[in-house]
């Protein structure tokens, strides 16, 4: 007699592929929608679950961690883990996975386009021809910053930070970064280590690659975007609560930063009566920097791989708090 599957419940649709892997080695509780389930929701279809394949709008906190006893592994398609209780998690011995390394060229590629299409105006563009303005050539139409020769300031320089800055190279920017550990430029990286102030003062462009914690929670606000240039374009690709987002409403009022590039907002979806959306001088996108077709897809392996290892007895391959074992 066969032994019986264990448990797991899956937080949204994925692709057919991901469900065969996980059919293949679970009993799967899907929910098959495209919006993810409220906490009503989660809390029930978790109850008796082994393990959780959940996304980062999934809230995984104490209380529903506390509820799970049967609960063995929480693997997160996501870098970051906060959207989970990481200290909770661990206190009940449960590993979490994460998706590191693999989006992290694919997320440069997203903020340097970012950084692109503000300084050449790329959206705004778009809007001039499709709300009939263009009505001929002119030096003066939609005049945008030049990227060759300025200087690219890069807050938290890890392995998406560096992979900007190696872009960056082909542009011939002056790059300048900061990081809580200093670590030098990887090879073929022309970059300088430099404090926050001074980056702030100097930077044509800021792109902010650290994740949220207590530490950077809206570590740019009102004082820190004061001290951009004028003509600054703020890019933020890593996660929304970094930035506070009321200081932003108001200093890109004031023209400082100049613009700003969003792919990650303070509370997600944004909402459509928000501030920011008033705004000319604010490009945002749906959380979409990881979002290519192949990215996508192997995050999704390696979270199943995470998902088997755990309820196999064995380390996850990627774990967000390794001290578990």
């Amino acid at each position: 007699m066969t032994s019986e599957k264990q448990r797991v419940f899956v937080t949204r649709r994925l692709p057919q592929e991901i469900l065969d892997r996980l059919n293949e080695h679970f009993d799967v509780d899907l929910w098959d929608s495209d919006l993810p389930p409220d906490a009503g929701n989660l809390r029930e279809r978790v109850a008796n679950a082994d393990g959780i394949f959940c996304l980062l709008t999934d809230k995984i906190d104490a209380d529903l961690l506390s509820a799970v006893p049967s609960l063995r592994v929480v693997s997160n398609m996501a870098v970051g883990t906060d959207n989970i209780d990481i200290v909770a998690a661990t206190a009940r011995g449960i590993p979490v996975g994460n998706t590191p390394g693999v989006l992290t060229e694919t997320t440069a590629d997203f903020a340097f386009a970012l950084i692109m299409a503000t300084a050449r105006r790329i959206v705004d563009g778009d809007k001039y021809i499709r709300t009939g303005q263009w009505k001929t050539w002119g030096p003066n139409v939609l005049l945008g910053r030049d990227l060759f020769g300025a200087t690219l300031g890069i807050v938290g320089f890890g392995a998406i930070g560096q992979a900007v800055a190696r872009r960056a190279q082909g542009f011939s920017m002056r790059v300048i970064y900061t990081r809580r550990s200093p670590v030098p430029p990887p090879p073929g990286v022309d970059a300088t280590s430099v404090s926050l102030v001074q980056l702030l003062q100097e930077s044509d462009f800021i792109s902010l690659h650290v994740p949220l914690t207590d530490e950077t929670r809206q570590m740019i606000g009102s004082r820190e975007m004061s001290m951009m240039k004028d003509t600054s374009i703020l890019v933020n690709t890593a996660r929304g609560g970094i930035v506070d987002q009321t200081a932003l409403v108001d200093a890109l009022k004031k023209g400082r930063p100049a613009m700003a590039a969003l792919d990650v907002t303070a509370v997600e979806p944004i909402d459509s009566q928000d501030d920011l959306l008033t705004l000319s001088n604010v490009v945002i996108t749906p959380h979409i920097a990881s979002a290519s077709v192949v990215t996508r897809l192997l995050m999704a392996h390696m979270a199943v791989d995470n998902l088997v290892a755990g309820l196999s007895g064995v380390p996850l391959p990627n774990c967000a708090n390794p001290y578990v074992y």
